[in-house]
């Protein structure tokens, strides 16, 4: 059978499969073997009759399905799968999902949010910023998006909703920032995009920085005009618990009682340049501990050795001798901040009300900073990471067994919903592949002398409808291995109309670029994962209807992200 009725069937079976309810996995993995037998003995459908009563002379294919069975093409649908699952750097996966679980079930997040309030707070929309910030430390952490929305919808939609926020803004904010998790190293999309296309795991996270940081951005500083052009959408809190004395009246009762005292309470707190000052000597006392860190690092690794390179090695990233006077200098520099300029009050005061923004710092530093000092690799830093979160926790006090078993039941049951529409979709990528079915539509498309950027618009317009309707990891695994190919074939002078592409990079670019076309996804209606988490915590009165109604400038800010993307390619390659 052709290959282009093999597609046909391919992409309408698994729509129909899909919109009757069978897992995705399930449904990848019987299409594999449907696949398999249109291609090599398609007589097992058009005549299945003549393997029970007739011979069936000349229309078998020997060797490919059934003349030898246990061998032939069948082989693939283990193969691949097995391969993908002996993936070293796969380990990562449950391991960074394990860290998520645990914070989300600590006090971490709260504390950082108490923190980055207490310097944002009053700030007009300063809650909705800080829930973007606090989602970027948290991607930066993990690199899950489900546990974030979860917990920003605990921690910070009542929050706002008290304060008055618009209900749309805040759904907006807590869904678009949660989401955040696959731009932003280290991401799980990003692993599994180049596990599956054998691109350099690193290079996709040094690439994906500043895009990410970019999308981070354009939510906050739309957060920031939409607020300031019109303040009712974010009240201060001093307005807020002053309108509302107004509404009680002069009649004295216990709740207003509590308002008031809550008013003088942030009537009270550091304003202007006395809470810069705080945030000052709070940055102070924070980079002069990362600069001791630092400074001991490299100090042992000089006593040790293990800085004497060999001819044709890269220098230890800050850990080299000749970094020593930079490192001390730069120690002295912040301990003469914080004691001559802001001084031992101001230090102290400044320290309590920030330190709840160095454990996730802490956990960032552990899991990055480990792999791009060249500690360790992907895998390894995402032990750590878990790790150091775990110790953490238990110098808190949270530590527990109740605490260890619900982060492991979590992690148990995200990872295998990943590995099993892995195997499924893995199985039904190596049969389609082995028919043919990437060179076939690779030639199609480049034997049309469409434009190269019509080429990629129609893959973004493709990838945006499928991610309305199925898992990132599917797409990732069942299109991806389709789209790459062809992108690899376009012309690289074409791609993008600012900055010129290095051909090395573009396996990089399109990682980086699908995974901010799955933010739009993540979003998307009828199935935007986003929503179900969102619902899941919010209250009673918010519908599904209206949180997908406050996504939708979100969305049109994504997809801005999206095109900056497209025409400047070469972003990527800034930190590479």
């Amino acid at each position: 059978m052709d290959v282009g009725t093999i597609s046909i069937v391919h992409v309408l079976g698994l729509i129909i499969l899909l919109a009757i309810g069978m897992p995705l996995g399930l449904a990848s993995a019987f299409l594999a073997l449907v696949v398999l037998v249109m291609k090599f003995e398609p007589t097992l459908l058009t005549d299945p009759w003549c393997y029970l009563w007739v011979e069936c002379e000349g229309l078998r294919i020997p060797g490919m399905i059934t003349a030898r069975p246990g061998t032939g093409v069948l082989y693939i649908l283990e193969q691949k799968p097995f391969d993908l699952m002996t993936e070293y750097v796969l380990l990562s996966v449950p391991l960074f999902i394990f860290m998520a679980a645990l914070l989300e079930r600590s006090g971490i997040a709260k504390e950082m949010y108490n923190s980055l309030n207490f310097w944002l707070s009053r700030t007009r929309g300063g809650i909705a910023v800080v829930t973007s910030i606090m989602a970027v430390i948290m991607a930066a952490m993990s690199g899950i998006i489900g546990g974030e929305v979860v917990l920003l919808g605990l921690i910070a939609l009542p929050q706002m909703l008290r304060l008055g926020y618009n209900q749309n803004l805040a759904i907006g904010t807590i869904c678009a920032s949660g989401s955040l998790g696959t731009m932003i190293p280290p991401s799980i999309v990003l692993i599994i995009y180049g596990l599956i296309t054998e691109t350099s795991i690193k290079a996709l996270f040094t690439g994906a920085f500043i895009p990410g940081f970019m999308l981070a951005s354009f939510i906050i500083i739309y957060i920031l005009v939409r607020v300031n052009l019109d303040p009712k959408q974010a009240p201060l809190p001093e307005e807020r618990i002053r309108e509302d004395l107004r509404e009680m009246g002069t009649a004295n009762s216990p709740e207003r009682a509590i308002l008031e005292t809550e008013l003088k309470i942030l009537e009270s707190q550091p304003k202007g340049f006395q809470k810069l000052g705080l945030f000052g000597a709070f940055l102070s006392l924070l980079f002069s501990g990362a600069a001791g860190l630092l400074l001991a690092r490299v100090l042992y690794f000089t006593v040790t050795g293990q800085n004497v390179l060999d001819e044709g090695e890269d220098d230890i990233l800050w850990g080299m001798p000749y970094h020593i006077p930079y490192i001390a200098g730069f120690l002295v520099f912040c301990l003469a901040l914080a004691v001559f300029v802001f001084g031992r009050e101001r230090c102290r005061h400044g320290w309590s009300e920030g330190k709840g923004l160095v454990p996730p710092f802490t956990v960032i530093g552990v899991v990055l900073g480990s792999i791009y000092g060249g500690v360790t690799g992907i895998t390894e830093a995402a032990g750590m990471g878990a790790l150091a979160v775990f110790i953490i926790a238990a110098t808190r006090g949270e530590a527990s067994v109740d605490l260890i078993w619900d982060s492991l039941m979590r992690t148990l049951r995200s990872t295998g919903t990943i590995i099993w529409v892995t195997i499924g979709a893995a199985a039904l990528a190596g049969a389609y592949t082995l028919a043919g079915g990437p060179t076939f539509i690779a030639n199609m498309i480049v034997g049309s002398d469409m434009p190269t950027m019509l080429v990629l618009l129609t893959m973004m317009v493709i990838l945006l409808f499928m991610g309305a309707f199925m898992d990132w990891v599917g797409i990732v695994l069942l299109i991806i291995p389709v789209f790459l190919p062809i992108v690899k074939r376009l012309p690289i002078e074409e791609i993008g109309f600012i900055g010129q592409l290095d051909p090395k990079n573009v396996s990089v670019w399109f990682g980086v670029l699908f995974c901010m076309n799955m933010q739009v996804s993540f979003l998307s209606p009828p199935f935007g994962p986003a929503a179900f988490y969102l619902k899941s915590v919010a209250p009673p009165h918010i519908s599904l209807t209206d949180i997908f109604r406050g996504f939708l400038p979100f969305i049109c800010i994504q997809i801005l992200a999206l095109s900056v993307l497209l025409a400047w390619p070469s972003i990527v390659e800034i930190l590479i």
